[in-house]
């Protein structure tokens, strides 16, 4: 779920939005793989290849509303992320250096705690 002032969005991958989301997620991916981040694919559990594990962590819930996020909000609005799992580690590097690119607050609240992420920090001090 996808919070933003009043307004509650359910984010689905059939979404109206998705190809959108979709090339803005890569967009993104781009600029953070230019930062410095590198997949880190132990999250992935799947007997894949190396590429199609990177792929897979790109598509995870939490990226993807981020992404449905940035294009349909105004600039510099806080996103605040709802999810019912676990933040996986990989997941919480990207959206730290997300953050930082985006220039935006991003909040990601799982099943044990708020992660407030700004300027490529989490509030967590990557402790969760």
């Amino acid at each position: 779920m996808l919070e933003e002032k009043n307004r509650v969005s359910e984010y689905r991958c059939n979404m109206p939005y998705k190809e959108e989301s979709d090339v803005k997620l890569r967009s993104l991916t781009g600029q953070m793989r230019e930062a410095g981040y590198v997949p880190d694919t132990r999250y992935v559990l799947h007997d894949i290849d190396e590429e199609e594990k990177e792929k897979a962590l790109q598509y995870h819930s939490e990226c993807l509303a981020i992404a449905y996020g940035l294009i349909s909000t105004p600039p510099r609005t806080t996103l605040r992320i709802i999810k019912n799992l676990r933040i996986c580690g990989d997941c919480h590097n990207a959206i730290k250096i997300m953050s930082k690119i985006v220039g935006r607050e991003l909040i990601v609240r799982d099943n044990k705690r708020f992660h407030h992420f700004k300027d490529g920090k989490c509030s967590c001090g990557d402790y969760w």
